[in-house]
């Protein structure tokens, strides 16, 4: 007879030892997939808006600058 203060551990549900192992080694690849997806993403992410938008988005603005800046002294003169 069990003493009334012990813990009995949870039923194993017919679950192996293996499958067990099986399922973390899921579960780990599943953490690691997930870690490397968002660190590319999120290192591309910074690639394409730092390497390409930003200084594209400058040019664009510059030239409409620009272009204002000509349209008013044609304005000016006229």
């Amino acid at each position: 007879m069990s003493a009334p203060y012990e813990i009995a551990s949870p039923p194993s549900l017919g679950v192996s030892a293996p499958l067990r192992g099986a399922t973390f080694m899921l579960r780990r690849g599943l953490v690691l997939d997930l870690s490397v997806a968002f660190g590319l993403g999120t290192t591309f992410g910074y690639l394409y808006w730092y390497g390409y938008h930003v200084p594209a988005t400058r040019k664009r603005d510059l030239f409409y600058a620009k272009l204002e800046r000509e349209r008013e002294e044609n304005q000016g003169t006229v």
